[in-house]
């Protein structure tokens, strides 16, 4: 009963190291497994008039009962650094709400 996880990357080709990174943020999600099923990770690269790369990560939380939690969008000049905020922010909306239920 794993979580699993769709990744798409635009305007930038991605990487192999940045899926990794990715792969080990969704393991922190893993003890919300009877919550959640999966998630979609978005990840664009926006660029300013100077040309410099900011990263946009988007991630979507796909409930047991198919519904949907949208997470905060989370942006960071660093990739990695927007995938790992955009997790924080998935796990504290997830406590959240499972201190609320209690």
């Amino acid at each position: 009963m794993g979580v699993g996880m769709q990744i798409a990357c635009f305007g930038f080709a991605g990487s192999a190291a940045l899926e990794g990174e990715a792969g080990a943020e969704l393991v922190r999600l893993e003890r919300f497994a009877k919550r959640i099923a999966g998630c979609h990770l978005a990840i664009e690269a926006l660029h300013d008039q100077g040309g410099r790369a900011r990263y946009d990560a988007r991630l979507d939380l796909i409930t047991r009962d198919y519904g949907l939690i949208p997470v905060e969008h989370c942006t960071d000049a660093d990739p990695n650094a927007a995938v790992h905020r955009a997790f924080d922010s998935a796990i504290r909306l997830l406590e959240r709400d499972s201190a609320a239920a209690r």
